[in-house]
């Protein structure tokens, strides 16, 4: 191995680790920020011997859950829009594009008009049973083995169209509904919580470790179908495994938290403006960075104004100009 390849894998892991530290201090702030701030000091006592205390409280029954769903479902996010992107070859792709996120809104939709369900913990079910679903219709529609990236592509769209405009019937002829869903549509972690997050987090544990375990065939797969055949993947067995990772991770998160906008797409591209394509190396910090992301969102999201603002609004206002600034970035690279 050369001088310059175990340098290179030294300055990732350097930076991975890096990166653990921060959104280890990211975490911490976040539960100690809020509507009532607590010093961190007295956090890190908390963390390790819990008290009677009102501070105790909202550390481990608000903050605290708040906090690991936050890591768990960027986390989920990130590397499932790693995986897209990969399996696609479309760096515009995100977990929206294979229709999952529609397919959990219809079925949340569904429950809440249908069977009358208005609790989170209720329909949190029939949310990743719709996104299951839609991945499978979409593995169907796209072909099953021989689905291409462009078949992918154009049936993930189709599929997204279909299930939003159930959706949007749905919510607009039942008023009932479209109070119940228009704050989980927005995507927000104040309403989520422990039991929530013991409900997905087994999904989202499956889905992380298959996800990573694809990361050497989705590297072949990047250089083309017939270079990935040469190289030993198995095509068709990869892209079906991709999908129930995708399904997996972004359907029990937008199950938990609702749809959250641009943390699957930019996440991706800022990682690989680091780490370059390897998805060795690419999931890994997508799983750390995303996080980060979200949590940031969510803490400005508590101050930025007098009343809560939702993480997915702010992840929008955020991911926009980051992402064009990617987008510029990668052309400027380019001329």
């Amino acid at each position: 191995m050369s001088t310059t390849v175990v340098n290179r894998t030294s300055s990732r892991a350097t930076g991975l680790v890096l990166a653990l530290g921060l959104l280890i201090v990211i975490a911490l702030v976040s539960i100690a920020v809020g509507a009532r701030s607590i010093p961190l000091s007295t956090v890190v006592q908390l963390l390790f011997g819990r008290d009677g205390s009102d501070a105790a409280y909202v550390v481990w029954d608000l903050r605290i859950p708040r906090t690991l769903i936050g890591i768990a479902v960027g986390a989920s996010l990130g590397v499932a829009g790693a995986v897209m992107q990969a399996l696609t070859r479309n760096p515009l792709a995100d977990p929206g594009l294979l229709g999952v996120n529609a397919g959990a809104s219809a079925a949340a939709a569904f429950s809440v008009s249908v069977l009358g369900l208005t609790d989170l913990r209720a329909f949190v079910w029939f949310a990743f049973g719709g996104a299951a679903l839609a991945g499978t219709v979409l593995y169907v529609i796209a072909g099953r083995g021989s689905a291409s990236p462009v078949r992918l592509a154009l049936a993930g769209t189709a599929v997204t169209a279909a299930l939003t405009g159930v959706t949007q019937a749905v919510t607009l002829l039942d008023r009932q509904t479209l109070d119940q869903m228009r704050f989980w549509t927005v995507g927000s972690l104040q309403r989520a919580d422990g039991a929530t997050l013991m409900r997905v987090l087994p999904f989202l544990g499956v889905g992380l470790v298959l996800a990573l375990l694809l990361a050497r065939p989705l590297n072949a797969l990047a250089l083309g179908d017939d270079a990935g055949k040469s190289l030993g993947a198995h095509l068709g067995r990869t892209r079906l495994l991709s999908l129930v990772a995708v399904t997996l991770l972004a359907g029990a998160a937008t199950a938990a938290v609702g749809p959250l906008m641009f943390v699957g797409l930019a996440v991706p591209h800022m990682v690989r403006a680091v780490t370059g394509p390897d998805q060795r190396w690419v999931l890994p910090y997508s799983a750390v960075t995303a996080p980060i992301l979200l949590l940031t969102a969510d803490i400005v999201g508590r101050v930025i104004a007098p009343e809560e603002i939702d993480v997915g609004v702010v992840t929008a206002v955020l991911g926009a100009p980051v992402f064009i600034w990617l987008v510029r970035r990668n052309k400027a690279a380019r001329a």
